[in-house]
């Protein structure tokens, strides 16, 4: 319960960068670690965006003695609460020793590292533009060919917003939503729906290939007639 208070509190008070009522369920959760667990051999995975480590629960349980977890989170008060997470909690004092957890954006972090797994906790809807098209690029900077991508957002909020907002609000949504597309439509494996969730979200599953990310360009604001 304590770990709800805090996620709604911080929720209140960095809105942009925590961008939800209440941790993600074990449903959710359960759903964003599932790619590794046919993971045969030592696997390296990155968690974006932690939180309070709802989703790091699940990951936990499929970290074996030679693998290796990154957690990447960027608020001061959720890395306080995963440290404690890893030092007070028996599943996660298991694999302390193979866990490191780095405070920083996710674009200023891994130069040089590969993944098998990244899971990502990120509120993309809520960023600017050129900040979701800087963090999709680091998502495939930082896999390894063949390596999983598995991100959430809420069901059908990107779409309402679309319709209901107006002027540079919806010029955002529009320019994220065909960032989003450029990678879905080239590397999606998979969609699940998480209805027991608050608010119920969709899981996205990507898979780097060969072929290069995508380049988008980015749409001229249009000038107002006078």
């Amino acid at each position: 319960m304590s770990h709800y208070l805090e996620f709604f509190k911080q929720f209140r008070t960095t809105f942009e960068t925590t961008g939800a009522i209440a941790p993600s369920s074990r449903f959710l959760a359960s759903n964003m670690a599932e790619p590794m667990k046919r993971h045969q051999g030592p696997k390296k995975v990155l968690e974006i965006g932690p939180g309070t480590g709802a989703v790091t629960r699940e990951i936990v349980k499929q970290i074996r003695p030679e693998d290796s977890l990154d957690l990447v989170e960027l608020n001061e008060k959720f890395v306080e609460i995963l440290y404690n997470r890893f030092d007070a909690e028996r599943a996660f004092q298991e694999i302390k020793h193979l866990t490191s957890i780095h405070n920083c954006p996710l674009q200023e972090y891994g130069v040089g590292e590969e993944y098998d797994y990244i899971v990502s906790g990120l509120p993309l809807n809520n960023f600017p533009t050129d900040l979701v098209s800087e963090i999709f690029q680091a998502y495939f900077r930082l896999l390894k060919p063949g390596g999983v991508l598995s991100y959430f957002e809420y069901m059908y909020v990107r779409p309402v917003r679309k319709v209901v907002s107006r002027g540079p609000e919806n010029e955002r949504i529009c320019q994220i939503d065909q960032i989003m597309r450029s990678y879905t439509s080239q590397y999606r494996i998979r969609t699940n729906w998480i209805w027991f969730n608050l608010p119920p979200a969709w899981v996205q599953h990507l898979q780097k290939t060969d072929s290069p990310p995508p380049l988008i360009e980015q749409a001229a604001p249009q000038e107002q007639s006078s």
